[in-house]
């Protein structure tokens, strides 16, 4: 049957309930697949609704306790890793009632909190807060007010969950892997952090004081070398033209994540030099293109998509249970092989 020509105004409950001949109790009790009702009104009142394009009100569900809707707010949409923590995350909510909304803070605070506030001022009903840059204080107050779990920050777990990778573990596994090929001198590029809380908690910070601790048990702790810039491409490229002006210049790079190994493969190809022939990289997190046949990237699996789940699971146990015990999850870490890693050259220049 065609959709009856409507005007622009949103169609209501009331419209349903009067094209389908019931009461809007039993609209709403269809639409919120309640008991109570026959099935012949169900298949009246659905008609209705497909008929008449009807979509219940965010915020008429609001009033009554829930949104059905959870907010994401991510550092960086250009990150792929991200997208293996939304998968995560999409695939617990699947056969759920619950729809899922992005923004993306740009790595500022001002941004975080701008859009952390919007989310809540839209009633949802809980949020999922990944590698946030805010303060434990304003963490804790979010999280007062709506249920949330932190993803990827490391410290207390405050009234809010926490689901991390350990960090300090993965950067281990890397220098241990370089170190047993016979590299000497490994360099990494981390991502600046100012604050000194960020620098204790942040998944950077971890994997530059797990980076150290390596160095150190390797009995290389005289050949540390961290060059400081952001997490993204344009920070590896930036990095490795600094590293590469060293007079000793590193035969491996441990980029933090692979966002930032991109940007020092860029940077080596420019340079005319070969990977691992030359340098040996690694990286961290594991993304689709590290595993692409061209680049196959040494790095670390941080089960993303198993933190995206774990994550969604948790917040729909507090949204449930708002009082519950705060939950503090850490995943270990695994060690990825493959082609960009290798023994270092018998003369580096």
């Amino acid at each position: 049957m065609p959709r009856p020509t409507t005007s622009s105004r949103r169609v209501t409950i009331v419209d349903v309930a009067r094209h389908a001949g019931v009461s809007t109790t039993a609209v709403s009790k269809v639409v919120r697949k309640a008991s109570g009702t026959s099935a012949q009104m169900r298949s009246r009142v659905l008609a209705a609704v497909e008929q008449l394009g009807y979509r219940p009100s965010a915020t008429a569900r609001a009033l009554r306790g829930r949104t059905y809707t959870l907010g994401v707010v991510l550092p960086d949409i250009r990150n792929p890793f991200f997208a293996d923590i939304l998968d995560g995350v999409t695939e617990h909510l699947s056969g759920t009632e619950y729809q899922l909304l992005m923004s993306s803070s740009h790595d500022d605070e001002t941004g975080e909190q701008r859009v952390t506030d919007a989310m809540i001022d839209r009633s949802m009903d809980g949020l999922l807060l990944v590698a946030p840059i805010a303060s434990r204080v304003r963490l804790q107050r979010v999280a007062h007010t709506v249920p949330t779990v932190v993803i990827g920050r490391h410290g207390p777990a405050a009234g809010y969950d926490i689901v991390a990778d350990d960090d300090f573990i993965g950067a281990g596994l890397v220098v241990a892997h370089l170190a047993g090929l016979g590299h000497r001198h490994i360099a990494h590029i981390e991502h600046d952090e100012a604050d000194p809380i960020r620098r204790v908690e942040m998944p950077n910070a971890r994997r530059a004081d797990g980076y150290r601790h390596a160095m150190r048990a390797h009995g290389l702790g005289d050949r540390i070398d961290i060059v400081s810039t952001t997490y993204n491409r344009e920070g590896g490229y930036r990095g490795t033209r600094l590293l590469l002006e060293r007079r000793d210049r590193p035969t491996a790079i441990f980029a933090g994540a692979d966002i930032v190994a991109i940007g020092v493969l860029d940077a080596l190809t420019e340079a005319g030099l070969t990977v691992p022939g030359d340098i040996s990289v690694a990286g961290y997190d594991d993304i689709s293109f590290a595993r692409f046949g061209p680049v196959s990237l040494t790095t670390v699996d941080q089960a993303g998509h198993q933190i995206g789940a774990t994550a969604a699971r948790l917040l729909l146990d507090r949204i449930a249970d708002p009082a519950r015990p705060t939950s503090q999850v850490t995943f270990s870490p695994t060690l990825v092989t493959r082609r960009t890693t290798a023994a270092p050259p018998r003369s580096p220049r």
